[in-house]
């Protein structure tokens, strides 16, 4: 049984915004959401890396009392992006609690900042204080706390996939539900990712020096993905959420459908746990394409991982090159918010969607001279009105985990 998989709601909370006319305003006009770091925070006397990729508007959360004692940051904005993507699809109660739809979500480490309170308890507190960490404050802490927190939200009594695969997190979670809903395990599924703002995210990064460092006195210089001065990553937060949905389910209900997921790729490089591999990165963009069955002409634009660390954006470039030559428009996202981590790969499903529907392509923010060993692959350096049918989404992660999500506009 192959279904179609449609996409009917999607939502985000990125540094550069939540809205669709935030988002392109600032993707059209190279507004970057990287800003200095919050200098009174955990660890920052001891970084190297002095920027990260910030939410910076207030959100007004209406969330029951009863559920907000289980949600920490990371699952507050997955609580808000699946609420507003739900109410975008236009699904009922009775649909979410009917067991035909489930939730695929997750984040890099649940909540951090959860998780340091309860280890200042264990680590610098009495015995009277350690009695007062309850089940809350795991719930609040662990690792499948955004999924779950939706399920509770929404009253959901389907499936739950919460993968944690750092950077391809959000990419695995829409792969898996698509896979759901392709193989008639589900009719619907909730899917994304989320991170909050974590000075020890920063500080892992930092140690292996793979953040940026050279731009600390001009944030909205760096990330720069694919350029010659290009120095590593800077880590970003935020959040995105897709409703996908089975095709006929989805007229059946009259529901508007945003594009259509046509392809998952996923595979390990069976090797090195932190290094890129050009082979294990080719095999997964072959398996995409395979999927959708597409051949690499067919699509229209390339949505990259490139983090911007020096042998990683080399090894993608050369990656993309054996794959799809030099034709096909490549377009690198984080110059606009920093590595958002385990939303990443949702973060940017949703900007492809707006981009689509815009016949927009922007441009790769800071990307000024490209770096010669990545000059092979057609880097989008200029935003152009273009209408884009097929597009891709590539990540990758720490554990030699690849990802590629294959999305078409519908028709």
């Amino acid at each position: 049984m192959n279904r179609r998989v449609v996409i009917t709601g999607a939502s985000s909370i990125t540094p550069i915004g939540r809205t669709e006319p935030q988002i392109m305003e600032n993707l059209i006009n190279g507004v970057s959401g990287v800003r200095p770091m919050k200098t009174d925070d955990l660890l920052t006397d001891r970084l190297n890396c002095d920027v990260f990729g910030t939410v910076e508007e207030d959100i007004e959360y209406d969330f029951p009392r009863r559920s907000r004692k289980t949600m920490g940051p990371v699952a507050f904005y997955a609580g808000q992006v699946a609420t507003e993507a739900i109410a975008q699809s236009g699904l009922t109660e009775a649909q979410l609690g009917s067991g035909d739809i489930g939730v695929a979500f997750g984040s890099t480490h649940g909540s951090p900042t959860v998780q340091r309170d309860i280890y200042r308890v264990f680590f610098q507190g009495d015995a009277s204080r350690l009695r007062r960490i309850g089940a809350t404050d795991y719930l609040r802490s662990m690792v499948h706390t955004t999924a779950v927190n939706i399920t509770r939200l929404f009253g959901i009594t389907g499936r739950v996939i919460s993968s944690g695969t750092a950077c391809t997190t959000s990419a695995q979670s829409i792969g898996y539900g698509y896979e759901s809903i392709r193989f008639g395990r589900q009719e619907a599924m909730i899917c994304g990712g989320a991170d909050e703002y974590d000075t020890t995210t920063v500080a892992v990064f930092d140690n292996l020096l793979a953040c940026s460092t050279r731009f600390n006195d001009s944030p909205s210089k760096t990330p720069r993905p694919f350029d010659v001065d290009r120095d590593g990553l800077v880590v970003g937060e935020g959040a995105a959420a897709l409703v996908l949905e089975e095709l006929e389910h989805a007229k059946r209900r009259g529901a508007t459908i945003l594009a259509e997921v046509i392809g998952f790729g996923c595979s390990n490089n069976g090797g090195d746990l932190i290094l890129p591999n050009a082979d294990g990165v080719q095999r997964t963009l072959g398996l995409a394409l395979k999927d959708a069955q597409l051949a690499p002409h067919e699509v229209d634009l390339i949505s990259a991982h490139a983090t911007a660390t020096p042998i990683g954006d080399v090894v993608e470039a050369r990656a993309i090159h054996a794959v799809y030559g030099s034709e096909v428009p490549v377009v690198a996202l984080k110059g606009h918010t920093g590595h958002t981590m385990g939303a990443c790969g949702a973060i940017e499903t949703v900007f492809l969607l707006y981009m689509m529907r815009r016949g927009v392509v922007t441009r790769s923010l800071n990307l000024d001279e490209v770096d010669p060993r990545c000059a092979e692959i057609n880097h989008v350096l200029q935003t152009t009105d273009r209408q884009v049918k097929t597009v891709s989404v590539q990540n990758f992660a720490f554990g030699g985990v690849n990802t590629c999500l294959m999305y078409r506009a519908f028709d």
